[in-house]
């Protein structure tokens, strides 16, 4: 596979973050860990006893991004940067990823409901030069939700896949009294980390 200049692979499923990604102008071909190598293991994203938040997710990133890069150079693709992240949602201390059923979304939103929650996401970026992660950190706050609400919200199959069970740039935005930090970063992919990362490694936003 041959790529133009100032291309990445993105290790994600995400449609967000190729949204995100196109409206930085950033040009990327998608990397699929598992289906590009068969006998590749996902990703563990099992937590440690004891790990903080912001260590989890930055250690999830970092490794999705170095799975990519062993993935390409496996397959003798063009060594581009891959780019890999990872969103979770912590209430009190206690991290929501990703719901497994309709039932633990609608256990997800029943807490975040009237709550003040933080939005982290990793960013990693491998290449030649190494594996780099910042993260961003945003704080959200939920205005009351009914439970007429949340059994609509779960109707819609909006939460499915998003952290926290919810997805800010859909009908949840309607949920949220006040947000600190990155729209985008809260959507899964924080555009400002992302961008200093990219330049570091030789992807020029503004080329």
């Amino acid at each position: 596979m041959t790529l133009p200049e100032n291309r990445i692979y993105l290790a994600s499923r995400s449609p967000r973050r190729r949204e995100l990604l196109k409206q930085i102008g950033v040009n990327f071909a998608t990397l699929l860990l598992r289906e590009a190598l068969p006998r590749m293991a996902d990703v563990d994203e099992t937590s440690m006893p004891d790990e903080a938040p912001e260590i989890y997710t930055s250690r999830i990133a970092r490794t999705k991004a170095g799975t990519g890069w062993m993935q390409i150079m496996q397959r003798k693709l063009p060594q581009l940067p891959v780019l890999a992240a990872d969103t979770i949602v912590v209430l009190k201390g206690r991290v929501f990823g990703k719901p497994e059923s309709a039932a633990h979304a609608q256990e997800m939103l029943r807490a975040l409901s009237g709550q003040t929650h933080q939005v982290l996401t990793a960013v990693a970026v491998a290449a030649q030069n190494g594996i780099h992660v910042r993260t961003s950190a945003s704080t959200v706050r939920f205005r009351h939700i009914s439970e007429r609400e949340i059994r609509l919200y779960l109707a819609s199959d909006e939460p499915h896949d998003k952290a926290g069970g919810y997805a800010i740039q859909g009908i949840a935005a309607v949920f949220v009294a006040e947000i600190s930090g990155s729209y985008s970063g809260v959507m899964g992919l924080p555009l400002f980390e992302t961008g200093q990362l990219l330049e570091e490694s030789g992807i020029k936003i503004f080329p």
